[in-house]
């Protein structure tokens, strides 16, 4: 390694130490995408102006190109699912059937049923959120395991699960050439562990809470009387079967619709079966509403990804492909550390795929592993670091929603959404090791 490409590589690593560094503390990403970018680029020894011309926009346009459609369906679902109380309903369906006995449980189960039906996870949080207060009330948990559990059901394996339309099967799918089926068995089977393992921790940790003495305190903030009239759950649960069915049934061997028109199909039927609880003199402005949210979101992670893309311009970047590519061990478990410290480094699973997918998974297609081996090992393993404590989710939930501090609340959250994907990621590879070729 010569004196540039070190000079390039402490350029990348300082840069990525800043980007988590001044995410943390809250400086608008767009700002700090660029001022890490730079450099990157000047550490590289790469024309700053060349840099953010042609590397910096091509990666930001090329990752809204391929996938705004799919944010602005997601996000219309979400929001017909918020509006008419949908999401509410299927939420408390699920929790009256499971019963006071599993209430702790049945928060978790709420939300992967909604998030693999492809509602946004922040859509889903704030909806369930007051059905898991009533719970923990009622059944005396300790309040501040709330955003666990929320997060827990959201972010971990019903979102990389096969089939869920969500954006982190989408980003591989676009990329790899595959379906967001992709490695279906061995997927199936990885989050299933994540689940399992994931309720087991979630039980545990609070059994010995309760056994301490803890029991649920409330906020000042809390209301626990919500008279708002709900749909039937059942009803609800409609839209989001239809969806997954349009977009995982095949005819002649090619799926009956896109992702994207599966999830607008998905939010047009919500509207329509669920149109008498909502007030449709205001579903223009809540459209509206969805577009801006859309153009925030996809643009943020479209700032994300550009900087990959100036770091995969530089001298330095073929060094670190190739030593995650010559990591010791089962091949793909490169692929699957790549990834997991991309996501970490962005804060964000969907930001970390974008940047880690078209980076790494020439080189290890190379080396001989499938793609759908790679789409489903990548996207669970884009699940666990990402949800360190600067991610915008994480904190967002932890927060503002359940107004809990991280010091209270981020150790379960930990557990659940960093250590169990994590898990979860070591299974899949082993899986995939030894039996790539399943479907």
């Amino acid at each position: 390694m010569g004196m540039q490409e070190i000079i390039s590589l402490c350029g990348i690593l300082l840069g990525l130490f800043l980007l988590i560094k001044l995410v943390m503390k809250g400086v608008n990403i767009f700002i700090v995408a660029i001022l890490c970018s730079a450099m990157v680029a000047v550490t590289g020894h790469l024309n700053l102006y060349t840099t953010f011309k042609v590397e910096y926009m091509n990666g930001f346009v090329g990752f809204l190109k391929a996938n705004f459609f799919i944010f602005l369906t997601g996000t219309l679902m979400g929001k017909m699912m918020e509006i008419t109380n949908g999401a509410k309903a299927i939420a408390k369906m699920i929790v009256k059937f499971l019963g006071k006995d599993k209430a702790l449980i049945s928060i978790p189960l709420a939300c992967g049923i909604l998030a693999y039906g492809g509602v946004s996870v922040f859509v889903v949080s704030f909806a369930v959120f007051p059905i898991a207060l009533e719970v923990f009330k009622q059944a005396d948990l300790p309040r501040n395991y709330i955003p666990a559990a929320l997060t827990f059901g959201c972010s971990t394996f019903a979102m990389v699960a096969p089939g869920a339309p969500q954006i982190h099967n989408a980003v591989p799918a676009q990329i790899l050439g595959t379906t967001i089926m992709a490695g279906a068995i061995n997927g199936f089977l990885s989050c299933l562990v994540m689940l399992i393992l994931g309720s087991i921790i979630l039980y545990r940790m609070v059994a010995s809470e309760k056994k301490k003495g803890a029991h649920f305190v409330a906020k000042p903030t809390d209301k626990f009387h919500d008279d708002v009239k709900l749909p039937s759950g059942i009803v609800a649960l409609i839209p989001i079967i239809i969806s997954i069915f349009l977009i995982n049934g095949k005819i002649g061997g090619k799926a009956i619709a896109p992702i994207e028109v599966g999830v607008f199909v998905g939010a047009l039927l919500t509207y329509l079966l669920l149109n008498k609880y909502q007030n449709n003199s205001e579903i223009i402005s809540h459209i509206g509403e969805a577009c801006k949210t859309t153009v925030m979101s996809i643009c943020s992670t479209c700032a994300v990804v550009a900087f990959g893309t100036v770091v995969q311009a530089t001298p330095a970047f073929p060094i670190i492909v190739n030593s995650m590519v010559n990591i010791p061990g089962p091949a793909i478990a490169g692929a699957a550390l790549g990834t997991t410290v991309i996501a970490g480094v962005c804060g964000s699973a969907s930001g970390g795929l974008g940047i880690a997918v078209p980076l790494l998974s020439p080189a290890f297609m190379a080396k001989g592993i499938t793609a759908a081996a790679l789409h489903r090992t990548m996207a669970i393993s884009s699940a666990a670091l990402d949800s360190l404590p600067h991610n915008g989710y994480i904190v967002t939930v932890t927060n503002g929603l359940c107004n809990e501090t991280h010091k209270d609340a981020y150790m379960p959250v930990f557990w659940l959404t960093v250590v169990t994907p994590f898990i979860g990621t070591i299974v899949a590879v082993i899986l995939f090791t030894l039996f790539p070729n399943l479907p």
